[in-house]
């Protein structure tokens, strides 16, 4: 997958988000980390109308999907005011579904690619092997 020169990759998984930028162009990109976003839980996503049980989200995965409906209101709101151009979002596999639960119909207009991979814990230089390797 080619990454647009300015684009923006959201690395997610339930509990953690990491935003870069790529500096580079698109040919040989160059991930560069953005300052730490605040994410809101409040929004509790799909998972909030069950209560709990043994046949429905325990409240960890709860958690996890409110955490995900939170990152893509923050990448809903950065798109809307025209503060992201292209972005890749790259999430667990069941965060991802949750995500996309939640976009937005310019989100995805501006959506360059998806990665259903967990790398929140990898290098920028990592991620972008995955990106290009996509």
């Amino acid at each position: 997958m080619k990454l647009p020169k300015n684009a923006v990759v959201a690395v997610a998984d339930g509990e953690t988000l990491h935003l870069f930028r790529n500096s580079g162009d698109e040919g040989s990109p160059s991930l560069t980390a953005l300052p730490d976003a605040h994410v809101s839980t409040t929004n509790k996503g799909s998972g909030s109308r069950h209560l709990s049980s043994s046949a429905n989200p325990s409240d960890s995965q709860q958690d996890e999907d409110s955490f995900a409906a939170g990152v893509a209101e923050l990448l809903n709101k950065r798109v809307l005011d025209g503060k992201i151009d292209d972005l890749v979002v790259i999430a667990a596999p069941r965060t991802l579904g949750e995500l996309r639960k939640h976009y937005h119909k310019s989100l995805e207009a501006k959506l360059a690619g998806e990665i259903s991979k967990d790398l929140t814990g990898h290098s920028p230089q990592d991620i972008a092997k995955a990106i290009a390797s996509a």
